[in-house]
């Protein structure tokens, strides 16, 4: 939960989760839906996805524990290199270091090393300071200070240096300017793009489909839609993907409102139109959901934002 996502933000979630699921082998029994229910709003749901199937690896080959050796745990589902050496070395203290934007901010500082995480050069440098320092007598409370060093203390902006265990030995505070350790990421450019939404009422009801569009949200409910360059080519996106789901019985109507929406480097402008279909959803893909059971089903953040937008039957 905690990949590419503030601790203040997971908490809540993790709290929910743990009460859902207090062990690995009731996580492998559930639902992928009620996972995701239970993982709606975290975003970057791969991760909810891979989680499920690591518990069920684990249940299934694994004889319901996880494995101590790093090729073993490199073979689950979603668990990479940093992620089994943060469990191998928290859980069961063995000698790995741990990398992550947090930690490479703190050496960087440390050495004045310029350079960010995604140079190899630097990478290699921060990862060969780590293996000098790490303890090796208890390597999981390490790479736990180095986290939340960086967490708390030597901060991205207007680091905390007067609060820090480390600043006598550190190069770039007593050069008088930490901020310019590490060099910043490169950050893609914003890319505008345009969505239509179709909304599908009956009463308190309204009808969801599988995925947003372009692959995205392929686990998750969310309102039939369709992306474009314009306005007018995602409108007819729309249509198309309609009519071939209702089978030539649609009808995309006016325009009932609009709201803006970000998903990783997509600014996206999303356009709501009434649509209406002539007699029954019998396709499977459809989905009818009360609007006052969003907030504990699996529907994207999105689709939460456009029910906000619908008024309650009165």
């Amino acid at each position: 939960m905690l990949q590419q996502t503030q601790v203040a933000t997971v908490i809540p979630y993790y709290r929910r989760f743990l009460r859902a699921f207090p062990d690995v082998a009731s996580l492998a029994r559930a639902p992928l839906e009620r996972v995701l229910e239970l993982w709606s709003g975290l975003g970057y749901y791969r991760r909810a996805r891979h989680l499920h199937q690591a518990a069920q690896s684990i249940v299934d080959r694994l004889r319901g524990r996880f494995p101590r050796q790093y090729a073993d745990a490199r073979s689950l589902p979603g668990i990479g290199d940093y992620s089994a050496r943060a469990v191998l070395s928290i859980a069961f203290h063995q000698p790995y270091t741990v990398l992550d934007g947090n930690v490479a901010r703190v050496v960087a500082r440390l050495r004045a090393h310029r350079g960010n995480l995604h140079q190899g050069p630097f990478r290699r440098t921060v990862e060969a300071v780590l293996e000098q320092l790490l303890s090796r007598r208890s390597p999981g409370d390490f790479n736990q200070a180095m986290m939340e060093l960086g967490q708390t203390v030597c901060l991205s902006r207007a680091p905390r240096c007067p609060l820090c265990p480390l600043k006598k030995w550190c190069r770039a505070a007593a050069l008088g300017k930490p901020e310019s350790y590490p060099a910043p990421r490169p950050r893609r450019a914003t890319e505008l793009r345009y969505l239509a939404a179709g909304i599908l009422r009956r009463g308190a009801r309204v009808a969801l489909v599988r995925g947003l569009d372009e692959g995205l949200m392929s686990d998750l409910w969310n309102f039939p839609s369709a992306f474009g360059a314009t306005r007018q080519a995602a409108l007819a996106h729309l249509a198309e993907k309609l009519d071939s789901l209702a089978r030539g019985r649609i009808k995309v109507g006016m325009p009932v409102g609009g709201l803006g929406h970000g998903i990783t480097y997509r600014a996206i402008q999303v356009d709501l139109y009434s649509v209406q279909i002539a007699g029954r959803l019998t396709n499977g893909s459809w989905r009818w959901v009360e609007l006052e059971d969003f907030h504990h089903s699996a529907v994207s953040q999105l689709a939460r934002k456009i029910a906000a937008t619908i008024p309650q039957p009165s």
